[in-house]
């Protein structure tokens, strides 16, 4: 087993585990001081690209992207999401994963789903690659946004794919807008750690999107919180760069070259 994915297990039950995307080497450099991983998402589609799904973005883009990751993270667990219609069965999962952990030098990768990947994800693991499962909202097929586990249908159905996934190998699954009391009940019945986003703080981890926790995305979800107002700094910064020029105090001397 990966060393990192090794020591990623065992925080399980010991303290809590932090984790937030990351989609360029700049960024991966600050956030690999603090995480314990870093996930390069195909949120990027939304967050760099404008894309109106995650359906959008292709294998090029994410391997592209988490090669620049991969130059800013040393200590985290590096997780790639792995993009739509590139694991429809376990032929095709396996040729793309090990694509992309051939060519990013990624710890892991991720995917969406529960019973209808049981067999891919077994695959996968057998050939010894990482797998990092997500449940709840999934964002490469979902049709309507809401939470998931309303209803005692729902809830059964999540728990036990949380459970099918654990058992078919995966060392570890992202909780997306679960209840709060499933999402407590998976947490405590899986040996493996669970990550939320949108559901509460009884997971083992937390994980975000790094635009919106920064406040450079227009996002409005419930369970984003902003913790700085980046776009702000930024348009301060333009504004005085801008000044500066119309008063040719900028460039200065120290800023220019003489012979």
């Amino acid at each position: 087993m990966n060393i990192k994915v090794k020591k990623f297990l065992n925080k399980k039950n010991k303290s809590k585990i932090i984790c937030l995307t990351a989609y360029s080497k700049n960024v991966a450099l600050i956030l690999d001081k603090h995480c314990d991983l870093v996930l390069v998402g195909d949120s990027l589609g939304s967050v760099l690209y404008n894309y109106k799904s995650t359906k959008e973005v292709t294998l090029d883009t994410m391997i592209r992207h988490s090669k620049s990751v991969r130059l800013g993270v040393n200590k985290s667990l590096m997780v790639v999401d792995m993009p739509y219609n590139t694991y429809r069965n376990p032929n095709e999962a396996l040729k793309n994963a090990k694509l992309i952990m051939k060519q990013t030098k990624c710890d892991a990768i991720k995917l969406e789903g529960g019973k209808k990947i049981i067999s891919i994800v077994k695959n996968l693991v057998k050939n010894k690659i990482p797998v990092m499962g997500h449940l709840g909202i999934l964002p490469q097929t979902e049709k309507k946004f809401t939470f998931k586990g309303k209803k005692l249908p729902e809830r059964n159905r999540i728990l036990k794919e949380a459970k099918l996934l654990e058992e078919a190998g995966i060392f570890s699954v992202v909780l997306e807008c679960i209840e709060t009391k499933l999402s407590k009940k998976i947490t405590e019945q899986l040996k493996i750690p669970t990550i939320g986003i949108g559901s509460s703080v009884n997971c083992d981890g937390q994980v975000l999107v790094i635009d919106d926790l920064i406040g450079l995305s227009e996002g409005k979800f419930r369970f984003v919180k902003k913790f700085a107002n980046t776009s702000q700094i930024i348009d301060n910064a333009v504004k005085r760069y801008k000044s500066e020029v119309l008063k040719k105090q900028f460039p200065k001397a120290k800023h220019s070259f003489k012979n």
